[in-house]
């Protein structure tokens, strides 16, 4: 048996999860709606105030998937109720972040101003702060689309191992490199 997998999901007061037909449940907080087509080999039960997600066979396929939609559940069912963040810091000298509507207008060195339009399920706000490093922080109930945002917005400027500029999230070791040395 999963360890993961046969762990109950507590749903907290406030949050409703109804599993439709086809397996598609739903779940309903205070901090939005989230949906997901769970495979059909799954089962789906609500007993009291837990969620239980068992599993047919002990086959390869029906474990891996057991632990899977166990843990994605349980993202859905915390996303709701208490959602997600992630911060992310720009490192470098003139590297800049401006909300603008729902538009994230980035300056990271290059010739021009990035704009990236962000999801509606993404709330960004950025805070700069003089001597310190401007910082775009993510708000949203999926764990998976915040997580995608933010990869797409480090990717705009990876963190180089000789400087350490560029886009990191918060906390973020970077190992960094010798540079050259000049030899006497």
């Amino acid at each position: 048996m999963s360890r993961i997998g046969k762990q109950p999901i507590t749903v907290p007061a406030g949050v409703q999860v109804t599993v439709g037909t086809n397996n598609l449940v739903t779940v309903k907080g205070p901090k939005g709606t989230l949906t997901r087509l769970v495979d059909s080999d799954i089962t789906i039960s609500q007993e009291g105030s837990d969620l239980l997600v068992t599993r047919p066979t002990d086959q390869k396929r029906h474990r891996a998937m057991h632990g899977l939609y166990r843990a994605l559940l349980a993202n859905m069912v915390e996303g709701v109720s208490k959602g997600f963040t992630k911060q992310l810091e720009l490192v470098g000298v003139g590297f800049k972040a401006a909300m603008s509507g729902k538009n994230l207008d980035l300056s990271l060195g290059y010739s021009h101003a990035i704009v990236m339009a962000l999801p509606d399920e993404v709330k960004a706000t950025t805070l700069t702060e003089k001597g310190k490093n401007p910082i775009i922080t993510l708000e949203s109930a999926d764990k998976e689309l915040i997580g995608q945002v933010a990869a797409k917005i480090r990717e705009l400027r990876k963190v180089e191992p000789y400087k350490g500029k560029g886009v990191r999230f918060v906390g973020e070791i970077v190992r960094r490199k010798a540079g050259k040395t000049s030899a006497k």
